[in-house]
């Protein structure tokens, strides 16, 4: 059961940003990488989608990789479009949301993501609620490319806990990866799975019905 929360740790995409996995494997086979899905999924990925994710390699490096896997004359932006095929929208409610939380949480954002990514998403987010970057919403984000670890490393989330003098018991991590929830579970952090179909505002954070 849920209780004694102080501090809520949110996953971005799945949770806040909807994402679609299969729209960036369909790009990836239009542009001739027909196995992609078997070098990238939700749940599991080969070495250089890691490196991207914890910093060690930035944008043209995976550019190049790819091309290299591929083994096609694709140019860089026929990449980088596939790749950020996968994000789509914010919705206003779930920023709602958050800017609601804050006046009751201590609330911290725990991404894996890229720099790709990471741009693509805030031009989103400017172009669709004039917000410019989602860090704005939390205490502290916390992004795997720029920290140099990812979930579902049980290390990130201590350098969470301690870097902020949380304790696991008072926290809540919210993601919709199963390996993510374990790890944060392992930590000691009070976890909710969003499963396939839920979001955080028709399942976690519903308004509550007023009565006459």
């Amino acid at each position: 059961m849920i209780q004694g929360i102080r501090h809520i740790i949110f996953d971005l995409g799945g949770v806040l940003l909807n994402l679609d996995y299969q729209l960036t494997e369909r790009a990836f086979i239009d542009l001739g990488i027909s196995n992609f899905g078997e070098l990238y999924s939700q749940l599991q990925q080969t070495p250089v989608f890691d490196r991207l994710e914890t910093g060690k390699i930035g944008q043209a490096e995976f550019v190049k990789a790819i091309q290299d896997i591929s083994g096609l004359p694709l140019s860089e932006q026929q990449i980088i479009d596939a790749w950020n095929a996968m994000l789509l929208d914010f919705p206003l409610r779930r920023l709602q949301i958050l800017q609601q939380l804050r006046n009751h949480y201590d609330l911290f954002l725990l991404s894996n993501t890229n720099e790709i990514h990471e741009a693509a998403f805030n031009k989103t987010l400017l172009e669709d609620h004039n917000i410019s970057n989602i860090g704005l919403f939390f205490d502290r984000a916390y992004l795997s490319h720029r920290v140099g670890m990812r979930k579902p490393m049980k290390e990130i989330f201590q350098h969470v806990l301690d870097e902020n003098g949380l304790k696991a018991e008072h926290t809540l991590f919210i993601d919709d990866s199963p390996q993510h929830i374990e790890s944060a579970r392992l930590a000691g952090i009070q976890t909710i799975y969003i499963e396939k179909g839920m979001t955080i505002e028709e399942h976690i954070f519903k308004p509550k019905t007023q009565t006459a």
